[in-house]
């Protein structure tokens, strides 16, 4: 599995993949979807595809795929590299959403929930297994959402396909499972060899889990965090977890025409940040200042 695509540039998206086997363009194949890290407050979201031919879906219960959530990491790598020298019967195709990508989409101005975002990602990955050539018959979806209406909508964009969607798909259905298996140990790739743009040195380099329950992370939200550019790009900052040390910690913002907002009274302007100050700065400056060359002046 190279990432190095998405480890060049990890704040946009990534879609990658193994080549389609010359089996999947002429059998007609069966297709599972699942994903990856939709719940934590740092790093991206992996959705992936895995599908072979409905004649070969017993490889995969020779295989012994399984819910990737029930394996351990280790499994996880040993069943994934199965998976990928499995050429000549299965393929598989990930999309990697940054954080970046997850909050900035979240957060625009037509809303754009997890759900909706999920779902168009999941349709984009079907369409580029059938505009690869894949000869897909049956698509099986872990349901995100209301599993009916999800369904519907599937078979609406996709009706020569035969799609079930079900909770908990990855631990009923093995081409899932596998798919499951691939989000899932590309995710903790990324989240591993994360190369942060940001300078962190005296940020502890241990985030826990990820998840916003975790103390340990909620604790480095804290230490990350620049009072004025938020946070690295790690970090979902629409997450609710983030939001409230957004609020509590940063330099509040004053937005021009809000003078007669009552909440907005007692709020700083964001230039009092730049005013002179004697204390020296406990951090570094942020990478802002060095990519344009910044250089805090005491005289002209």
């Amino acid at each position: 599995m190279d990432l190095s695509a998405f480890e060049t540039d990890n704040s946009m998206n990534c879609l990658l993949g193994s080549a389609v086997p010359a089996i999947c363009r002429t059998e007609p194949c069966t297709l599972g979807i699942d994903e990856a890290g939709r719940g934590p407050v740092l790093g991206p979201m992996v959705y992936g595809i895995c599908y072979c031919p409905v004649s070969r879906q017993g490889d995969l219960e020779t295989l012994k795929v399984a819910d990737s959530k029930t394996l351990t990491e280790a499994q996880r790598e040993q069943l994934f590299e199965k998976l990928d020298a499995a050429k000549d019967i299965v393929g598989w195709t990930l999309h990697i959403l940054s954080p970046n990508f997850i909050s900035t989409s979240m957060q625009q101005r037509a809303k754009y929930n997890l759900n909706a975002l999920s779902h168009d990602t999941a349709i984009g990955l079907i369409q580029h297994a059938l505009d690869s050539g894949v000869q897909l018959a049956e698509v099986f979806v872990d349901t995100v959402g209301p599993a009916e209406k999800y369904q519907e909508k599937l078979k609406q964009h996709f009706p020569e396909l035969e799609v079930t969607v079900k909770p908990k798909a990855d631990s009923l259905f093995p081409i899932v499972s596998a798919a499951s298996i691939c989000a899932k140990v590309a995710r903790d790739r990324v989240v591993k060899s994360w190369k942060f743009l940001e300078d962190l040195e005296d940020v502890e380099s241990d985030y826990g889990s990820g998840y916003p329950n975790d103390p340990k992370t909620k604790e480095w939200l804290t230490q990350c965090l620049d009072r004025v550019f938020g946070y690295p790009q790690f970090v979902r900052f629409s997450w609710s977890t983030a939001q409230v040390i957004l609020e509590s910690k940063a330099v509040p913002v004053r937005w021009d025409g809000t003078e007669d907002d009552p909440s907005q009274k007692n709020v700083q302007s964001l230039l009092s940040y730049f005013a002179r100050k004697d204390a020296p700065l406990k951090r570094p400056p942020h990478r802002f200042f060095h990519e344009r060359k910044l250089e805090t002046v005491t005289s002209l």
